[in-house]
């Protein structure tokens, strides 16, 4: 009898574990943080990575807090590879007045949705532009900061038009942070 009550007791043990973890991963993806890209042909969620990347997470928040990102084009858009935006000058040689960033590369693949910071030549010169590959690039592992991920809406960001610059190019509507999910 003693033994089937401990069984008992073991079973019900670990179907509250199992539950106790659903919740907490539950109450986790609540807490994560989106951003809300709205281009010409619909919105992109983008998934912030702020386990890989807390400095460029922030600073790309802080920008899109400002509406700096409003408007900017895509002034650089590689079929087969990535668009890339965040430059006031349309250029791809400018940035915001804050200063660079020093990298903060990760073990993660950039892969097709992947959200990267451009940078200069240094490693430590990231400050306001970024990239959304459209494919794989694995020559970018280590070597470029990623702070994102396209979670719906990729669609979008394919129809970007490319060139460089783009003859006529795409531009950002608005960036914004997704408000909190409501966590009655």
């Amino acid at each position: 009898m003693h033994k089937l009550f401990a069984v008992g007791l073991l079973l019900v043990a670990t179907i509250f574990t199992y539950n106790l973890g659903n919740a907490e991963e539950s109450k986790n993806m609540q807490k994560q943080e989106f951003l809300l890209l709205e281009l010409k042909d619909g919105v992109v969620k983008i998934k912030l990575r702020p386990d890989l990347a807390p400095k460029h997470v922030a600073r790309v928040k802080a920008l899109a807090a400002e509406k700096f990102y409003d408007g900017l084009t895509f002034h650089r858009v590689i079929d087969g590879f990535m668009a890339q935006t965040g430059d006031p000058t349309g250029t791809g040689a400018g940035g915001s007045d804050y200063t660079d960033l020093r990298a903060e590369f990760s073990r993660e693949r950039f892969e097709r949705g992947t959200v990267g910071m451009a940078r200069a030549g240094h490693p430590d010169s990231a400050n306001s532009q970024f990239f959304i590959c459209f494919e794989d690039a694995p020559f970018l592992n280590r070597q470029y900061t990623i702070w994102g991920e396209v979670v719906e809406g990729m669609e979008f960001v394919d129809n970007i038009t490319r060139g460089e610059p783009p003859e006529t190019p795409d531009k950002i509507i608005s960036l914004r942070l997704m408000p909190p999910a409501d966590t009655e």
